[in-house]
């Protein structure tokens, strides 16, 4: 990451309102309830917004991440790749922005896809304009890299990486979660969409602002 790079990203209100233009409605997404691809896109821009008016930090993480932030070496940028069909975003995004918003950090938020969905693995180079941050910040599992959402790499002044969070916190076993409610309704979306809906959506978001600054904290105390 450069900083000319990072100028490129949109910041968290950029994006909402690019979220419901006809340019990026075009694009091809993601409907989680009919487990579909849908084109045009579903328009998240108000409930992103609302979800960013009702997002709250501790008092406690509040001022850790200004004491981070404070710090030789601590937390300035943060790069986040996203896009708005995923609900690992929508879940994450609003509490990003209040956690960058409470440390004075430089947010920027940089597409995944171009107009169509990418499917699997990652990107060719060129595929997408962000194709070359997607593999540079691209998830791993099992010898495997993904192009997982969202990614949100927290950068020094000089754009040196401390932390990287990767699409979900550790709590959160997603996967198994999701198969038991796939398992219970075979071919139905209806389960998941209560889930995102219920209490829970926040707390996992909220438990992934507790990794975050704890993430950091350790990397600032052993290095």
């Amino acid at each position: 990451m450069t900083p000319e790079r990072f100028a490129k990203g949109m910041t968290f209100d950029d994006y909402v309102k690019f979220i419901g233009s006809p340019e990026n409605l075009a694009r091809e997404g993601f409907d989680v309830r009919r487990f579909a691809l849908c084109k045009p896109r579903i328009d998240w821009s108000g409930y992103l917004r609302d979800r960013q008016a009702g997002a709250r930090l501790s008092e406690d993480q509040a001022a850790a991440i200004k004491w981070l932030a404070s710090q030789p070496g601590g937390p300035a940028k943060v790069a986040v790749i996203a896009e708005d069909w995923s609900s690992d975003c929508r879940r994450d995004l609003p509490y990003l922005a209040r956690l960058a918003e409470a440390g004075g950090l430089d947010l920027r938020i940089f597409l995944r896809d171009g107009d169509a969905m990418h499917r699997q693995g990652l990107p060719e180079p060129g595929a997408s304009p962000n194709a070359d941050l997607v593999r540079e910040y691209a998830n791993e599992k099992n010898g495997q890299k993904f192009a997982t959402v969202p990614v949100a790499v927290f950068f020094d002044r000089d754009f040196t990486e401390l932390y990287r969070y990767i699409e979900y916190p550790a709590i959160y076993h997603k996967d198994r979660v999701l198969a038991a409610l796939r398992r219970a309704k075979p071919g139905e979306g209806r389960e998941i969409g209560t889930l995102l809906e219920s209490p829970f959506f926040d707390v996992w978001a909220r438990a992934g602002v507790a990794e975050i600054i704890s993430a950091l904290h350790e990397r600032l105390v052993t290095t």
